[in-house]
């Protein structure tokens, strides 16, 4: 990749780098469309690649990994995963080639916003059609790698792996992969650019490399291929000398004893937890997960009344491993109890939580809120008018989610949903409990709304969808870019005439595109907050409304939905 994405590239050096690859014996060279320095340089990569390769006669030999699914709109990294995109990228890396066969085509990443079985189907076709002999995913969790050996004949798949990126061993997609027969790609397995020094810092690899007159980058790539004759690592050299390392850590054999300590340290392939124990200890520790806004402090707090001690990362801060190290102080000092009430999406985030458990024979259960989005938004925005009084504008809820916990944007929370990996026993836990929301009773004295689109007045039959959205205090509301509140003074004035009471009005003025507020409909920001001022129940009151969003915000508030007939 950085043969052509570098500031400083240099075409000579990069031809005599494939060139030293070739010479000692590599055969595996991983490019992409995307490489380049933007969308004005796609293929750059594939067009060097092919000819470095034919200068040093080493295309005969060469087998070509090479990926789709990337746009580079103004330099930036976006995945595009339609099946359009994925079908033209394949034929333009194959005319980028210049008749180098691709061995391997894979899709770069997940694109959110196209459903990934689209992406996998069309994957599929280019082995059907014969554009390419095998193809695979890149960058995946290890539940769209089960969506992805389900759907497409899947040959290998690229993660991030190695000493300083042990997520895809963690997160059970390497452990996956050896039990299906697909190949690991392992990217960035020295970390990336300027991360020698963190590899040199890591202890084991240091005593390893020393015994062994080699660097800690050769024993970093001797440990990840020693792992599973699955996995193939792909460091990225930009020079000959580079390459030739490279290939030097490919002939290092290591010793019973390093792989002993570089296990300790790394992790390995084979299983870190023992069985699940029946503790003589009756040590339990109970984790709480669920995407942001679930409900998690609620049930640790009821677990804390229980007598289980609380550990929190908003409020003793540090990262979710760090965390797994405070869990395992407490154990070793003789806690009994322990329940944990953090975001942890993903397998890997949680496995360091049932190592630490498990190394004190503490038995685990996993409590997973399986909340809706829509219902965690609601808890969301009503945990910052609780912390506010009021929604704040973007700019400033930005600045909060970076000081206050809990305080989210509403794309911060989306992207905690499309990260999430339900649990599974087969982690480790000793039993997995789905607990369904279910949003309790508003208050008995509070009293209703009605919150009425400022769409509806445009329909025929918007009074009669008016009365039969009930008594109750009136809210009229728009999303209006750039707009203000008191543009919907007249339509306020005729509304609050039709019901013969007052009527209040609210706008979201913030643009399209992904949400950056909590107050544009279906977000249920302005609903909340006025529901909030007057001291009334939402899940009480009526949206009276003409979209779809519309409905959903009924559905999210719990209140019930009028249309005009």
């Amino acid at each position: 990749m950085r043969l052509s994405t570098d500031d400083d590239r240099d075409e000579e050096r990069a031809l005599a780098t494939v060139a030293a690859a070739i010479e000692v014996g590599t055969t595996i060279f991983d490019t992409a469309r995307a490489y380049g320095r933007g969308e004005h340089e796609l293929g750059h990569n594939e067009r060097l690649l092919a000819r470095a390769l034919r200068l040093c006669e080493g295309d005969a030999v060469a087998r070509i990994v090479t990926k789709g699914g990337m746009a580079r709109p103004g330099g930036a990294w976006v995945p595009d995963g339609r099946a359009k995109t994925i079908r033209g990228d394949c034929e333009a890396s194959l005319v980028a080639l210049e008749g180098i066969p691709i061995d391997l085509f894979l899709v770069h990443a997940p694109d959110p916003r196209t459903p990934w079985r689209t992406t996998l189907r069309a994957l599929a076709r280019l082995v059907d059609d014969g554009l390419v002999p095998r193809v695979g995913v890149a960058n995946v969790s290890r539940p769209q790698l089960e969506e992805a050996l389900e759907q497409a004949p899947i040959a290998a798949v690229q993660a991030a792996l190695g000493p300083l990126d042990d997520r895809a061993l963690r997160g059970g997609v390497v452990e996956r992969c050896v039990e299906a027969g697909v190949a690991v790609i392992a990217h960035s397995p020295l970390g990336g650019p300027g991360r020698g020094s963190a590899l040199a810092r890591q202890s084991a690899l240091a005593s390893v490399a020393g015994a062994l007159d080699v660097t800690p980058a050769d024993v970093a790539l001797a440990w990840l291929l020693d792992l599973s004759p699955a996995i193939v690592a792909i460091p990225g050299a930009r020079t000959p000398e580079s390459a030739r390392a490279a290939a030097r850590a490919t002939q290092l054999r290591l010793r019973d004893d390093d792989r002993a300590l570089l296990a300790g340290t790394l992790g390995s392939l084979a299983p870190t937890r023992p069985a699940l124990p029946r503790p003589a200890t009756g040590a339990k520790v109970v984790l709480v997960m669920g995407i942001p806004g679930a409900g998690k402090s609620r049930v640790a707090a009821e677990y804390v009344g229980q007598g289980y001690e609380r550990l929190n990362r908003d409020e003793r801060g540090g990262s979710l491993r760090e965390l797994a190290g405070v869990l395992d102080d407490v154990l070793a000092g003789g806690a009994r109890r322990v329940v944990l009430d953090n975001t942890y999406l993903t397998r890997a985030s949680r496995s360091h939580v049932l190592d630490a458990a498990a190394a004190h024979g503490a038995e685990v259960e996993c409590i997973w809120l399986d909340t809706p989005l829509a219902q965690a938004q609601v808890n969301l925005v009503e945990r910052v008018l609780e912390r506010l009084g009021a929604l704040p504008e973007p700019d400033e809820l930005r600045a909060l989610a970076r000081r206050e916990p809990g305080l989210l944007a509403p794309t911060s929370q989306m992207r905690a949903l499309r990260e999430l990996e339900p649990p599974s026993e087969d982690e480790g836990f000793a039993v997995v409990r789905r607990v369904p929301f279910q949003r309790g009773p508003g208050s008995a004295r509070a009293g209703a709304a009605v919150f009425v689109a400022r769409a509806v007045l445009d329909q025929p039959g918007w009074r009669d969808a008016v009365d039969r959205g009930g008594a109750g205090a009136v809210l009229l509301f728009d999303w209006r870019p750039d707009g203000h509140a008191d543009e919907l003074a007249s339509d306020a004035a005729r509304l609050a005439r039709a019901v013969g009471a007052p009527v209040e009005t609210a706008v979201c003025p913030h643009g399209g595109g992904p949400p950056v507020c909590w107050c544009r409909p279906p977000l249920p920001g302005l609903p909340l907050a006025f529901a909030r001022a007057h001291a009334l129940d939402p899940g009480s009151s009526t949206v009276v409304g003409t979209s779809t969003a519309h409905r959903t915000l009924a559905d999210s508030l719990g209140a019930r939905y009028v249309a005009p007939a």
